[in-house]
């Protein structure tokens, strides 16, 4: 099991159309092959700021998302809102206590 996460930060006025677009592609991204769970957070010291939170069964799961026409639809739309790079990482979860 892989996990993503991934920091974006938006131009404050272009948060509603982010947030939209998302309510649109959320369930297809999730249901990409390979995807096991999705998130999307909100930093609560800075409304500009989101992370992407989901889990992937392979790292190829990801690269062929990565590689979609889907991500290419995302990504082109979501690209254009940002105030500064994105930030991601894959990372393996090591301890879970519930």
């Amino acid at each position: 099991m892989l996990i993503r996460i991934v920091k974006l930060s938006f131009q404050e006025e272009h948060i509603p159309t982010f947030l939209d677009n998302f309510e649109l592609m959320k369930e297809q991204i999730r249901n990409a092959p390979g995807n096991r769970f999705l998130e999307l957070y909100q930093d609560k010291s800075n409304k500009c700021i989101f992370f992407t939170y989901s889990y992937w069964e392979t790292e190829v799961d990801l690269d062929n998302y990565r590689n979609s026409a889907l991500f290419d639809e995302v990504w082109t739309f979501t690209k254009k809102l940002f105030n500064a790079k994105p930030e991601a990482w894959s990372v393996d979860k090591l301890v879970t206590l519930v």
